[in-house]
């Protein structure tokens, strides 16, 4: 065990606590048992490391950090580090990339059952079947999602501009008080347009040269080896799913057709709509249904988006549509909190049943949703909000 409290020292020494996400004030640290979701490359081990940093003092051996994909649990169990660490006197144990342990969740529930008095933390690389293993962890379990960072997070961190979050009903009742702050100390539309193509990753920061080659490895990690180990993706197919991946991402988003995506990638139609739910709980995409309350399994999405626009800007082979960008922003900032339905015939988004919102350029005009109430436009290029014409960065202020 020695070995690990001597690993997290090294981790613990490397972390920096420059950049803290917010998230890391609205978890419940006291908790018995906590998860930390969130896609690949978001900064879950990161958030974890900083608490530790933050909360308890140097070298101190009642916190453990360690990934349970370490060669020390080839011939360790975690039931047998967690029984010598609590004798110990070890209080708080941070459990990383816990999918990647044979019978994790059978051996999570042994611990929160005999050592009702440590505080455990979970998370792992995916949102795959992390609360589905072969125990049922979801009673015991408070989940917290991690998503990436918000427009709002990407000028606090790369640019020192400190701005508070909105709510939705903010942004859309009050828009000029939120527009007002930032042009006072910003020019949001070039700020905005680097946003759409970098930072929504954390680890932009560190490897900037390589930002999206980084991208591609996380995708790649993904479909070649968390979908095949936790959904059961045949591996024969994983050169059919990375096609369906580069069909979506160099289309404009469109009405979905299955069965000609089936065709074009060699596939059952039943197999794409499989691999698309996969997808997007991996955090790869978002599937959008024009009614989400009659949604039922293996029912085809009505339209489809990359989950952000940096994986759009890294994943597409041609120049990057603008206006797909636009729309998956949107999407990307409001499904965190928000319930988003595609409009169909009446706007491009309906938010929480309740708002109906187009998105396009500053000359967007009000004529398809003229009559629409509680309706509002999206607009790029725009710094000031005009009625219910708003900038669209504001959308990036929610979290």
């Amino acid at each position: 065990m020695e070995t690990l409290f001597a690993k997290q020292d090294r981790l613990l020494a490397l972390t920096s606590t420059g950049i803290v996400r917010q998230l890391i004030e609205q978890i419940n640290w006291d908790a018995q048992l906590i998860a930390i979701k969130g896609a690949r490359g978001v900064g879950k081990t990161t958030l974890m490391l900083q608490y530790i940093k933050l909360n308890y003092p140097q070298c101190s051996r009642e916190v453990l950090y360690c990934s349970l994909d370490a060669v020390y649990f080839s011939n360790h169990s975690l039931l047998d580090l967690t029984d010598k660490f609590y004798k110990n006197g070890g209080k708080h144990l941070f459990l990383d990339e816990v999918h990647k342990y044979p019978n994790w969740s059978r051996e999570i529930k042994e611990i929160y059952d005999f050592y009702p008095d440590l505080r455990v933390v979970i998370s792992a690389s995916s949102l795959l079947n992390l609360l589905k293993g072969d125990a049922d962890l979801s009673r015991r379990c408070i989940p917290y999602n991690l998503q990436g960072l918000s427009f709002r997070e990407f000028l606090q961190f790369y640019k020192g501009i400190e701005i508070p979050i909105s709510s939705l009903e903010e942004v859309l009742t009050q828009p000029q008080e939120l527009c007002s702050r930032v042009n006072e100390v910003c020019k949001p539309i070039p700020l905005f347009k680097e946003y759409l193509r970098y930072g929504y990753y954390p680890f932009y920061l560190k490897n900037q040269t390589d930002y999206y080659t980084s991208i591609e490895q996380v995708v790649n990690l993904i479909v070649e080896t968390e979908l095949p180990q936790l959904c059961g993706v045949n591996t024969a197919n994983i050169r059919k799913l990375k096609a369906l991946i580069e069909v979506i991402s160099t289309s404009v988003p469109f009405e979905v057709e299955i069965t000609k995506m089936a065709t074009v990638i060699g596939v059952h139609r039943n197999t794409v709509i499989e691999y698309l739910n996969h997808l997007e709980n991996a955090q790869l995409m978002h599937l959008l249904y024009a009614d989400i309350k009659s949604v039922k399994k293996m029912q085809k999405p009505d339209k489809i988006f990359l989950e952000n626009s940096n994986l759009l800007y890294a994943l597409a082979d041609s120049q990057v549509q603008i206006g797909t960008a636009r729309e998956v922003f949107v999407v990307n900032q409001l499904s965190y909190q928000h319930t988003v339905e595609y409009g169909k015939n009446v706007g491009d988004f309906k938010i929480d049943g309740r708002y109906t919102v187009e998105v396009g350029g500053e000359k967007k005009t009000f004529t398809q949703i003229a009559d629409v109430p509680s309706s509002y436009i999206l607009a790029d290029d725009i710094e000031t909000p005009y009625g219910h014409k708003l900038p669209l960065w504001t959308m990036g202020f929610l979290y």
